[in-house]
């Protein structure tokens, strides 16, 4: 994994750790909203929405354009599908560890028969 790459991971990873931009993923993933309509979904400031919709700009998961006043916050499904891909890759790499794992086990298990 290049720098560049690890460095992306790091970023969805950290927009993903948040409870509150799971759901604002969720929801501009259904559709586009306006920071204000999403903002007053949670209980907390717009400011505390705007950071969150920052953040999951920053990490490519969603993408603001402007419409009048109104900043508009649309999901991208590549950077989620971009997502499950590496999730998709760990698990590949875990159950190939995994399964070298069981096979020194038995191997071990083998010998002392």
């Amino acid at each position: 994994m290049t720098d560049e790459s690890a460095d992306r991971a790091d970023a969805l990873f950290h927009a993903l750790a948040d409870r509150t931009r799971r759901d604002i993923l969720r929801r501009v993933l259904a559709g586009e909203h306006s920071v204000s309509t999403l903002a007053a979904k949670y209980d907390m400031s717009f400011t505390a929405v705007q950071k969150h919709v920052a953040v999951l700009e920053k990490a490519g998961l969603l993408t603001k354009r402007r419409n009048g006043r109104e900043q508009l916050a649309r999901g991208d499904v590549e950077a989620v599908r971009s997502v499950a891909s590496m999730l998709s890759e760990l698990e590949r790499i875990w159950r190939g560890r995994i399964a070298r794992v069981d096979v020194l086990i038995a191997s071990n298990s083998d010998q002392e028969d």
